[in-house]
């Protein structure tokens, strides 16, 4: 399946409301009434917004799932390798970075 019809599928799943496709950094992207949630860094890497304290934890519990490079040390996101993880994990991810966005 296109990673970006999964992510969207699993968002009208999961009931979050205003989320669009879009374009982030010339990459598909979801984003909620216009403000980022997520993008394809590449067909099985997702960029998603994760609060700092919760990403440090999937780091260290599910670096199966979960990991960053450089780039985004410090940054309130996380990487996910989407070859590996379910969609249960992926939803949470989900549900976690649209209400993060629902604070600004």
């Amino acid at each position: 399946m296109d990673p970006l019809a999964r992510l969207l599928r699993i968002a009208a799943a999961a009931g979050l409301t205003g989320v669009e496709p879009g374009t982030s950094y010339g990459t598909p992207s979801i984003k909620r009434s216009g403000k980022f949630l997520a993008r394809l860094k590449d067909e099985h890497t997702l960029a998603i917004r994760c609060p700092l304290q919760e990403k440090e934890v999937l780091l260290e519990a599910e670096p199966e799932f979960y990991f960053q490079t450089d780039h985004y040390v410090g940054h309130p996101a996380i990487l996910v390798r989407l070859d590996k993880i379910d969609d249960t994990r992926l939803q949470a991810r989900l549900q976690t970075a649209w209400a993060m966005k629902g604070k600004r």
